[in-house]
């Protein structure tokens, strides 16, 4: 049995995944406000959602970003986007940022796990011990359950990684904090998000972004060293007021309410014996980039299926992979605060390394031949599907390019490609050949029939 402790984005994610495996697990989580948090899901979570089986909710919950709007008093002085939108592509189907409320997010991925028979516990994590054998783990309810491991999805405060003395290494910015919040005006409109800036320095005053399928704003605005405000709706329309200056924009509701801290921190490790760290108990980024939700999935994507698998090999990997990634997602979101911190002209715009497609595990001991540890893209085929959707499931999948596929075990699903030049070009397919996708969606293979062998034979599959 799995136990996650934590039911954000990152342990629902985790949970999804053991749960449509038939894995035994339980998530335990004592409940806490996510308000709109992190609301940019970036393409390749996209694609993960896709796999897991909630994408149509996630889509229908969510919308484009919408373009930023800049004044100064009443006056529009600037207007320009974060990203500009780009057509979907048979190998990229989700190639655009979408916006979703954090909690609504939560909400998707709570109501797939029911849909899987499976439940969050509404109780928490108090303490824990860990043998050769297993975990033993404390509740705050006074239950104690055993477990054959346990993963730390609980969070930057994570009781789990600092039980288990596991360093968190960075910095916290406390003289850099923000009022941060959900809020309901009716004088703005709905298209744009708004924005005001000091224009000499270019620095954030106030911001108020409206979030699709609700009738909030996401309120930011800085605040000045020694300011500790009550977190009321009358505090908000102060900020509003001084960083706006105007007085006819007026807020009627306030919901989620938070001040939010600069913190760019990574644990040591990802893992300790039979325990393991994901999400923001790993690592924790500033907002710029929309990183940090993004980055929690997919490090419960990559773990899912080795736990499934309960291979110490596989298991060693998911640090392997997921550390220098999130090191490198990590200097990403922070050059981009920096930028923006300094007033830089270009801070706002997002590139291509924010989309998340990039993300690869070249160096790790799972990745074979050309191209080993990248994404495997999306492509049609021939019977009117596509890669995604033989890819959509805990299998592994085998992609036979114009050559017979090996025998392989009920854990591959083999695909067989022929003449079908819009595959092959995505692929970089030049000769018969054989590509070997892992459940998360990377090659992890590629070779000649008895390379290909050797390898489904390495990892049990053959």
């Amino acid at each position: 049995m799995i136990l996650i402790a934590g039911a954000g984005p990152t342990g629902l994610t985790l949970a999804i995944d053991l749960a449509r495996r038939g894995v035994p697990h339980r998530v335990v989580d004592p409940g806490h406000p996510a308000g709109s948090r992190g609301k940019g899901l970036q393409p390749r979570t996209l694609e993960v959602f896709d796999d897991l089986g909630v994408i149509d909710a996630v889509r229908a919950a969510g919308a484009p970003y919408p373009p930023l709007r800049a004044y100064a008093g009443a006056d529009v002085v600037w207007e320009g986007r974060m990203h500009e939108p780009v057509p979907p592509t048979p190998d990229v189907p989700y190639p655009n940022v979408l916006m979703v409320p954090q909690w609504r997010t939560e909400q998707i991925l709570r109501d797939r796990l029911t849909a899987l028979g499976s439940r969050v516990d509404p109780v928490g994590l108090s303490s824990f011990t860990q043998d050769g054998e297993g975990v033993t783990a404390v509740l705050t309810d006074g239950t104690t359950v055993r477990a054959n491991y346990l993963v730390g999805a609980d969070g930057g405060r994570s009781t789990v990684r600092k039980t288990l003395g596991i360093p968190f290494l960075g910095e916290t910015r406390d003289e850099e904090r923000m009022l941060i919040g959900d809020v309901q005006t009716p004088d703005l409109d709905r298209d744009h998000w708004h924005m005001w800036a000091d224009l000499e320095t270019r620095t954030p005053a106030v911001g108020l972004c409206p979030l699709p399928g609700t009738s909030d704003f996401q309120f930011t605005a800085p605040l000045a060293p020694g300011d500790d405000p009550d977190l009321t709706l009358a505090t908000y329309q102060k900020h509003l007021a001084a960083g706006t200056g105007r007085d006819d924009l007026r807020l009627t509701g306030l919901g989620w309410a938070s001040v939010y801290r600069v913190n760019i921190r990574m644990a040591e490790r990802f893992r300790s014996g039979r325990v393991l760290l994901a999400g923001d108990a790993a690592h924790v980024h500033s907002p710029a980039g929309g990183q940090g939700l993004n980055t929690g999935v997919q490090d419960a994507y990559n773990l899912g299926w080795k736990l499934a698998a309960a291979s110490p090999f596989l298991l060693d990997t998911y640090e392997e992979e997921r550390l220098p990634v999130a090191a490198g997602v990590l200097g990403i979101s922070t050059a981009l605060y920096q930028k923006a911190a300094e007033g830089q002209a270009d801070a706002h715009q997002r590139g291509e390394e924010t989309r998340q497609l990039l993300l690869a595990y070249p160096d790790s001991p799972l990745a074979s031949g050309p191209l080993g540890g990248t994404r495997a893209p999306d492509a049609p085929l021939a019977d009117g599907t596509t890669l995604f959707d033989a890819f959509r499931g805990p299998h592994f999948t085998l992609l036979a390019f114009n050559t017979p596929a090996p025998a392989c075990g009920p854990a591959v699903r083999t695909v067989q490609i022929t003449a079908n030049p819009t595959a092959e070009a995505t692929y970089g397919i030049t000769a018969p050949t054989l590509v070997l996708v892992r459940p998360d969606g990377y090659r992890a293979h590629t070779g000649d029939p008895d390379s290909t062998t050797a390898y489904l034979t390495r990892l049990n599959l053959h």
